[in-house]
């Protein structure tokens, strides 16, 4: 009974984190441990929420945990690492904030894979649920890390529409959605709608008609990205 109950709380555990919900991860993982304080694996999981919620001490600490443990752990080592900034100084700051769900809402939000990505050093740094910014450049939406540092461009089609939508008032969040090989997946979500767009989606769906885009084939792509981000996520777990 004992096993049961452990594999299903490592079961739920995966779960809060690929859902986003940080809060019950941590909670999970913790319990876990308390059952076995050996269990790298959880410790891992539990370091990464806290690093994702911005308790990087805890996360500091907690890695520190692994390395008692494995001292060689590669999980650990590539994720500690994350925890520095350029000058060697952990970040408390905004890097680490968080959509703490990624919860879809029809015409609001939209999980899209970006093009043109950056090098792959740069892709490697970051994290899921971090949050990124939109900078409108040549007609086309590239997303950035922080201010400058240049992540890659939303596909033509749905940056030609933000833009207008951007342009007359509309704000969107945007974070990492996963980040696997040579892909990265962005979600993004309308925060405010200006009132002279109030019938007006951000994001469209097959059913919409006359919004001057090829309807069948931008959902069957993000269709696609959608399943492969999941798939990516749990064989990361």
């Amino acid at each position: 009974m004992i096993i049961l109950h452990n594999k299903n709380l490592k079961t739920q555990a995966i779960k809060t984190a690929l859902s986003g919900d940080w809060k019950s991860a941590i909670e999970l993982n913790k319990t876990l441990l308390k059952e076995n304080s050996q269990d790298i694996e959880a410790l891992n999981r539990l370091a990464l929420a806290y690093t994702i919620t911005g308790k990087v001490n805890q996360a500091k600490e907690t890695y520190e945990k692994v390395f008692e443990i494995d001292p060689l752990n590669p999980i650990a080592l590539k994720n500690s690492k994350k925890l520095k900034d350029k000058n060697g100084q952990s970040d408390n700051n905004n890097t680490f904030q968080i959509n703490s769900n990624f919860l879809e809402e029809t015409g609001k939000t939209k999980i899209i894979e970006l093009v043109n990505l950056a090098q792959t050093s740069i892709i490697q740094i970051l994290r899921v649920g971090q949050c990124v910014n939109l900078c409108i450049k040549r007609s086309k939406i590239f997303v950035l890390e922080g201010e400058k540092q240049y992540i890659g461009v939303l596909p033509d089609d749905i940056g030609r529409r933000l833009i207008k939508f951007i342009k007359n008032g509309n704000k969107y969040d945007v974070s990492i959605k996963s980040t696997v090989g040579n892909k990265v997946f962005v979600f993004i979500k309308e925060i405010k709608r200006a009132t002279k767009l109030k019938n007006n989606p951000s994001f469209i769906t097959a059913s919409d008609n006359g919004l001057g885009l090829n309807k069948i084939k931008i959902k069957s792509k993000i269709s696609k990205n959608v399943e492969d981000s999941t798939e990516n996520d749990q064989a990361k777990n």
